[in-house]
């Protein structure tokens, strides 16, 4: 026993010395610019529970008006606030729309308040005071002191458990609030059913149905206490007509079975002890898989003994990039990479069992299930980064969305996939390029399953204007209001079904997909060489604005950037705007120009510190655009704009992202462009190279063989590569290959503070 406990001993030390490594420069608290979509909170990688405080209540709409501040609380957490509302166990990570915040917790001393109350008037809810002084977070921790009770509140997180830590003043009164009906994105109406079963003095159970952005997300819940409940109550604000036979009882007093559309329950300890335990599993299944997956991850184990797990599994999943650079660098970077494995996030009992979106539970045979797929932002750099540094979780990714297309009434990829439900958010069938992408990589998923799920997708006749887009090769502006930018999308997801068809030996598909892929260049108009919409008699819209994001026949963003928007085909795009000459002086007009304020003053997504000139970093079509030099006599200026980009649009700072990061997308832009090159079109194997911002990387790849990227010098100033060797040869070429970079290999950079105009 002696022997066992001192190696447990030193297996958490060796856990808290790792942490202290490379986990120590994420910063939880970095936000995004002017809207601050983060949770500070605690999760594990990739994990299902995210346990972050809530700091207001706006709902997202009053009587069906929609209320403009709720958008800065897309994560539940505004960095301005003043007060916590408590700690909720599910987020999403910078996202532009929002659902979740499920089963809220607060720890209470004085008078029973079953009520959040203001942020003007805190005193009259449940809701407490708090500083910045007394926070900390870290990966898979955060705690915080709540000013008015005195409480110290920790909390951590394994995959599928919220483990909270609350010290209570000695001597003061202990309770906790389980507010089931506080959610992100609230509304009156938006919780359908809530269920509380007190099991035992120390293990509740229950569930909530909401109808949100996830039309029917059941959230099932196992609550188990450190210390026995002394009393327990509740309140439901909004008593059904009906009671049955249930009015015979005190339900609102120590009854055992609680439900209703607006219940907010408090329990009660004994104030002996100070410190009190709570851990709260979920699972999307049953209050039986939350049991289960409580048991499996959490009983026994202390807080202490989670928080050190969970560290360590943060360090193992970050440390298979080692950095060098200034200490700000590697706070961004870090925080980068930490952003990337947030979402998507496990959506499964520790059984394997999981809720489709057919409604049904099923088995997931011989993969992980995962959902929040925001395929709209991250199928451009987060899967591809997944694919190169964790191909075996974005394996399980491909094969989540595979099961999402067989359980799905309508027959298509998920577009953005959220717990269980489809949430049918922005445009495109981009689950397509996320599967064509991991397969044309050599992914272990059937060829033909993938290929059969794709083509299905692109012919969805559910898809708003699909139809028209395949009979008239173009979507209509008669009939699709963002019409110019729907072709784009069409096309090149087009073109990716392309792409995984000649890798599967499907030529028929390969030719018809490969039609349909130039479909791009029926929008652009020849009188302008600008992306433009077009009506169903072919002329295009006469009076463009190419500045103008609203109206204008695109969906969040406008002609300027969009109409980059060909990554598959840029020399065909080249022809489209007049030659490489006005292509490569359209490029430079879109960074230099200066954007007039009133094109995004209204904008909820932008704000000055996303733009650089009329480029829309801060927003996700634009993101391969800077790379489109590679593709002209000037690749230097790819490495230029880069290098700006890196510099503005990521700081170590609360507001240090330019622009929502989207489950990962804005991140992996920043990993992948750190380390010099980028997948401008996923749906190839091929990576085209920028410049490293950093004077050296190793990746270790989950293969065991590692990446290494040496530019010594590199600086603002020595921004320009002057020469490349791989392996030692002189590179010529501005592309990598996925086989080379998973082969293992070495990058070389010489480095210049001028371009060479002959590479």
């Amino acid at each position: 026993m002696k022997r066992f406990l001192l190696l447990l001993l030193w297996g958490l030390l060796a856990a808290a010395t790792l942490s202290a490594q490379v986990s120590r420069y994420v910063n939880p608290m970095i936000g995004t610019a002017g809207m601050g979509h983060c949770f500070p909170g605690a999760c594990a990688p990739f994990g299902a529970v995210q346990l972050s405080p809530d700091t207001d209540t706006i709902p997202h709409n009053i009587n069906g008006k929609y209320q403009p501040r709720a958008y800065a609380y897309c994560a539940g957490y505004q960095y301005e606030d003043n007060t916590i509302v408590g700690f909720s166990h599910t987020h999403l990570s910078g996202t532009g729309h929002s659902d979740l915040g499920d089963i809220l917790i607060m720890p209470q001393t004085g008078a029973l308040q079953l009520t959040p109350g203001t942020k003007e008037d805190p005193d009259s809810g449940y809701r407490q005071r708090f500083s910045h002084d007394t926070e900390h977070a870290e990966p898979g921790y955060y705690e915080v002191t709540l000013a008015d009770s005195g409480v110290r509140a920790r909390l951590t997180a394994t995959q599928r458990v919220g483990v909270h830590q609350y010290t209570f003043p000695k001597g003061s009164p202990q309770r906790l609030v389980v507010d089931l009906l506080h959610g992100i994105y609230n509304y009156d109406g938006k919780v359908l059913w809530s269920s509380l079963r007190v099991v035992s003095d120390t293990l509740v159970v229950g569930f909530r149905i909401t109808d949100g952005w996830a039309r029917f997300n059941q959230t099932y819940f196992a609550i188990s206490f450190s210390k026995p409940i002394v009393n327990y109550g509740y309140a439901d604000r909004r008593q059904p007509d009906y009671r049955g036979f249930w009015r015979k009882f005190d339900l609102h007093h120590n009854f055992p079975d609680i439900a209703g559309r607006d219940v907010t329950a408090y329990f009660e300890f004994d104030a002996e002890a100070p410190e009190l335990e709570v851990k709260v599993a979920l699972s999307g299944v049953s209050t039986e898989g939350a049991q289960k997956n409580l048991a499996a991850e959490a009983a026994g184990k202390s807080f202490d003994t989670i928080r050190l797990e969970t560290a360590a599994a943060w360090e193992k999943e970050l440390g298979v990039v080692e950095i060098e650079g200034t200490d700000d660098q590697k706070a961004s970077f870090y925080t980068a990479l930490y952003h990337t494995m947030i979402n998507p996030s496990v959506y499964m009992d520790v059984d394997g069992c999981y809720r489709g979106i057919d409604g049904g539970v099923h088995q997931a045979e011989g993969f992980t299930n995962y959902t929040i797929f925001s395929l709209w932002d991250t199928y451009r750099a987060e899967h591809p980064l997944l694919g190169l540094l964790k191909p075996g979780r974005n394996t399980d990714m491909v094969r989540s969305m595979l099961a999402h297309w067989r359980q799905n009434p309508v027959g298509m990829l998920p577009v953005w996939s959220l717990q269980g439900n489809e949430g049918w958010c922005m445009t495109g069938y981009h689950a397509v390029s996320v599967v064509a992408d991991a397969l044309v990589k050599g992914a272990a998923i059937n060829p033909e399953e993938a290929l059969a799920a794709m083509v299905a997708t692109a012919n969805c006749p559910y898809l708003p204007t699909l139809q028209d887009y395949i009979r008239c090769s173009y979507a209509p502006f008669d009939a699709d209001a963002t019409a110019a930018s729907n072709t784009l999308e069409y096309a090149y997801d087009d073109w990716c079904i392309a792409q995984a068809a000649l890798y599967t030996g499907r030529k028929d598909i390969a030719e018809e997909f490969g039609r349909r892929a130039l479909n791009y260049r029926n929008t652009f108009d020849p009188a302008s060489g600008f992306a433009t919409p077009r009506y169903r008699d072919g002329r295009f819209k006469p009076d463009l604005d190419p500045l103008q994001t609203y109206g204008e026949g695109f969906i969040e963003g406008n002609s300027w950037n969009f109409s980059f928007h060909v990554p598959q085909d840029p020399e065909g795009l080249m022809a489209c705007m007049g030659g490489e000459k006005v292509f490569r002086e359209r490029l430079d007009a879109l960074f230099e120009m200066e954007l007039p304020e009133r094109y995004y003053a209204d904008n909820e997504d932008i704000t000055a510190d996303c733009l650089i000139g009329g480029y829309v970093h801060g927003n996700e079509p634009s993101h391969h655009v800077p790379y489109l030099y590679a593709w002209t006599t000037q690749p230097w200026k790819t490495q230029d704009r880069i290098r700006t980009i890196l510099d503005r649009m990521y700081r170590n700072d609360i507001r240090g992202l330019g622009g929502n990061d989207d489950c990962g997308q804005m991140s992996a832009w920043y990993v992948f462009s750190a380390m010099g090159f980028y997948p401008v079109a996923p749906g190839s194997d091929r990576y085209v190279i920028g410049a490293p911002y950093l004077p050296y990387v190793k990746v270790t790849l989950e293969s065991g063989k590692t990446l290494e990227i040496k530019a010594p010098g590199v600086s603002d100033s020595k921004r320009y590569i002057r020469r490349i060797r791989l392996n030692g040869q002189p590179l010529r070429r501005r592309y990598l290959t996925h086989e080379e970079l998973t082969g293992g290999c070495m990058l070389e950079f010489e480095m210049d503070s001028r371009p060479n105009k002959r590479l």
